[in-house]
């Protein structure tokens, strides 16, 4: 518990500027795109597990837990477990938040897809909205995947400006 290390060095004010826009960029087209198209149903494509997901592939964009794989298959899976979890244990909300977290992780870990994100993902389907609830499995394809992939569009062409990123680090 001592801890072992130093904390890692600041980072450049050009990376943080780069971090801030594309994060503005990413969320804001996921929120145009569900304010302009998506206002009238339930399909939600702004949820809180995306500004974690944004601080990763904008902040970290190194980091194996940000890399395509990891952001749609860790989203993808978090939110067919969470749903799955609402299903089986919705009587009981604390065990089917409980389920949905842990089993997600394990997935993850198993598909090599761990995403810290997806965590949020699984248990915004437990405890989110009766908005959310009605979606059923639906809430894994939009607002998940559609909103993750079009965060990672939003990635792939920031990131790839300034010449000291690159992103991805890897696909598969």
């Amino acid at each position: 518990m001592r801890g072992q290390g130093k904390s890692p060095p600041r980072t450049t004010v050009c990376d943080m500027f780069w971090s801030w826009l594309g994060s503005f960029l990413g969320i804001a087209s996921v929120g145009v795109l569900n304010y302009r198209f998506l206002a009238e149903s339930d399909a939600l494509l702004l949820i809180g597990s995306f500004g974690a997901s944004a601080v990763l592939i904008f902040g970290a964009v190194s980091g194996p837990l940000s890399q395509p794989r990891n952001l749609l298959g860790g989203h993808f899976i978090s939110a067919m477990v969470g749903v799955t979890m609402l299903q089986m244990f919705g009587d009981t909300l604390w065990l089917a938040a409980a389920l949905a977290v842990s089993v997600s992780i394990f997935l993850m870990h198993l598909t090599r897809t761990l995403h810290p994100p997806g965590g949020a993902t699984a248990l915004i389907a437990v405890i989110g909205s009766n908005k959310i609830h009605a979606l059923g499995y639906m809430y894994a394809i939009v607002p998940v995947t559609a909103g993750a992939a079009v965060m990672l569009f939003v990635a792939l062409i920031v990131n790839n400006i300034p010449a000291q990123r690159q992103y991805p680090k890897f696909w598969f």
